[in-house]
């Protein structure tokens, strides 16, 4: 098994299983596409991972907006620029990619591994802590979807 472009570790995270589960799944599609152009895969085919992450993206950006909005999160204005920033850039990526004035590679996935650990070791451990003390579980009580996709996908591997 070779070692993987994004290693999931405690030192990612947050402290706040479901959120956990979902930074995970991000892991993996940043994975799943960073294999794809080592492989050198079709770029159809690397383009359907972007989308399915960039897809998924926007569903986690909801769920973290939606708990900082019930738990009264003060620095959500703040939170959501960056969730909008960064929504715009993959949105900008993708016209580049269909203009064919940009092709996935290697600076782009080092782009979205800074993104993606800087962003959860910084921006969400800064609301982690203001969840748990507004009353947020830090485990499931129930298995979500997302955890058990993720174990699907993981299953295989």
């Amino acid at each position: 098994m070779t070692k993987k472009f994004i290693e999931w570790s405690n030192q990612l995270s947050v402290g706040l299983e479901e959120i956990d589960e979902q930074h995970k799944m991000l892991a993996g599609m940043v994975n799943e596409m960073h294999e794809a152009i080592q492989e050198h895969h079709a770029a159809e085919v690397v383009r359907g991972i972007l989308d399915r992450l960039a897809s998924y993206t926007q569903t986690h950006f909801l769920v973290e907006e939606s708990l900082m909005r019930i738990l009264n999160y003060p620095r959500y204005e703040e939170h959501k620029k960056e969730h909008d920033a960064l929504i715009f850039q993959v949105k900008e990526l993708q016209q580049k990619l269909d203009d064919g004035k940009v092709s996935i590679n290697f600076e782009l996935m080092y782009f979205l591994k800074v993104w993606l650990t800087k962003h959860i070791m910084e921006s969400d451990r800064a609301y982690s802590k203001h969840f748990l003390n507004a009353g947020a579980s830090a485990t499931l009580k129930k298995k979500s979807w997302v955890s058990k996709l993720w174990d699907t996908l993981n299953k295989d591997m």
